[in-house]
């Protein structure tokens, strides 16, 4: 059994080894047994594949439940995990203070910080406060015993709510209070990804796009590479054209294609390695 301090460890140490990593999201112990059976390094949850598998969108989903989500991945691997927890389900510094520490206690060695709310209504938080936020799940972190890596994102590109420039000024704000990776979802090329690299000191995280690739984004300085619900909503595009053609063709050709059950059983054996 590998102990938390180790994954804190490592997780930090991937972000300093000069080039970019994937760090795919699984949504239940299944998918994250898959994901280290085939050899990624680091995991992190995603807020909307698991709301999807409980049958809700995401945001629908309280804290004591995303919590013992991540336990539960994190009790079933060996490989450090991270959280999305979207904004720490606090709009106070001291809410997202408890959330990391909490985080802490489920065996997670890292987590997101959102600046964005969608109660009572969406919106993006004001810039003081979203600093301030931050701030307080960083003082969270470095009370523990062990490296927590701590994500700070700026969500107005990804919400359609101002540009990247109000992004970069966020992030390096985020930075400055001692965030130690920062992560502007919705970039989507790599002009835009240079230019959050370039305003910054600390790691980079980028969500994946079909537009771009790992060597790109490794050369443009990226530190870290997350596929978010992509790939719950990949499992599950498959499993609508398989039950789309019984449906509508009364043909089982998009059967044929599955994964051999022998296969999948083998990797669910998997707790990842380090």
């Amino acid at each position: 059994m590998v102990s938390q301090a180790e994954k804190g460890v490592r997780f930090r140490a991937l972000h300093e080894r000069g080039e970019a990593f994937v760090i795919p999201n699984p949504w239940d112990v299944g998918s994250a047994r898959m994901l280290g059976a085939q050899g990624f390094e680091a995991l992190a949850t995603t807020s909307a594949g698991f709301a999807y598998s409980l049958g809700r969108v995401d945001g629908q989903v309280t804290r004591d439940e995303k919590l013992a989500h991540c336990r539960e991945i994190c009790s079933a691997m060996d490989l450090p995990v991270s959280a999305d927890l979207e904004n720490c389900f606090a709009d106070t510094p001291e809410g997202v203070a408890e959330t990391v520490l909490l985080a802490a206690k489920s065996g997670l060695v890292g987590c997101s910080i959102e600046d964005y709310t969608i109660a009572p209504e969406p919106r993006i938080y004001e810039f003081e406060l979203a600093v301030a936020r931050v701030k307080g799940g960083v003082e969270a972190a470095k009370s523990l015993e062990f490296p927590f890596t701590v994500t700070a994102r700026a969500e107005n590109v990804l919400r359609g709510m101002f540009d990247i420039d109000e992004a970069i000024r966020r992030l390096k704000a985020y930075e400055m209070v001692g965030a130690n990776v920062v992560y502007a979802p919705g970039l989507r090329t790599l002009g835009q990804v240079g230019a959050v690299v370039g305003a910054v000191d600390v790691p980079v995280n980028v969500l994946a796009t079909k537009d771009l690739e790992v060597a790109g984004l490794s050369a443009a300085g990226v530190s870290r590479i997350s596929l978010g619900s992509s790939l719950y909503l990949a499992a599950i595009g498959g499993f609508i054209r398989a039950t789309e053609e019984i449906k509508q063709q009364g043909t089982f050709t998009e059967l044929g294609k599955v994964v051999p059950s022998r296969d999948v059983a083998q990797m669910m054996k998997s707790r990842g390695e380090i």
